[in-house]
């Protein structure tokens, strides 16, 4: 048995007002799992999102794609796949359009050193607009989790989520401000792969806000 994603917009009140079901609109042999996955959970969504113009957005870690959904009939407008970005985590939409996700790059096909990169994707084209990656590029590498930010004034906020680094880096790729978490814990048990045993000061995601968005605290 394989379990297919489903996406669902929910009322307050629990209604559900959209639905959408990837084996209804994707096809598992343009879509497949990567090898080292499980198979009976196909696609893996880790991400949903909502485009500017209403559309949605969800990345598909396990099969390294995303997709852009059109709510009206559910039909894929455009598609990144693996030839782009490998596990991936958190794609999301920035002014403009173009897509800005963590790309983990765990069972990356191009190299044989895992390493994890920040990627600017035009997903008009598919062209490749900006990257962070570092040098030696596996000095950065989280396998899983992770998430990164683009903040107003250009820079980019980055979650190394596996080893709770967060910081961040300049257009140029400068890293400008870093912080690690102190705090470790264990996942509860039967939680996670083999990576998540022991202690870690893993974090999901972060968000960096400004003094004038939080003016409560």
């Amino acid at each position: 048995m394989i379990h297919g994603d489903v996406v669902y917009e929910l009322t307050w009140d629990g209604e559900v007002v959209w639905r959408w079901a990837a084996i209804e609109h994707l096809n598992p042999e343009q879509v497949p799992l990567n090898r080292h996955f499980a198979r009976e959970h196909w696609p893996m969504a880790n991400t949903v999102g909502e485009l500017a113009d209403g559309g949605v957005v969800v990345g598909f870690r396990s099969a390294s794609t995303t997709v852009a959904v059109d709510r009206a009939d559910g039909s894929v407008r455009w598609r990144i796949g693996p030839d782009a970005h490998s596990q991936q985590h958190y794609p999301h939409e920035l002014p403009g359009g173009n897509i800005l996700v963590f790309d983990n790059g765990t069972y990356r096909d191009t190299t044989s050193v895992p390493y994890s990169r920040v990627l600017e994707i035009d997903p008009r084209t598919g062209e490749e607009v900006w990257s962070y990656e570092d040098n030696p590029p596996q000095n950065f590498y989280s396998p899983y989790m992770s998430s990164a930010q683009r903040l107003p004034g250009g820079n980019t906020f980055i979650a190394e989520g596996s080893f709770g680094r967060l910081f961040e880096v300049t257009p140029d790729g400068d890293v400008v401000w870093e912080y690690v978490v102190p705090e470790f814990g264990s996942f509860g048990r039967g939680v996670g792969l083999e990576s998540s045993r022991g202690a870690q000061n893993s974090v999901f995601r972060a968000y960096r806000y400004a003094a004038e968005e939080i003016p409560w605290l």
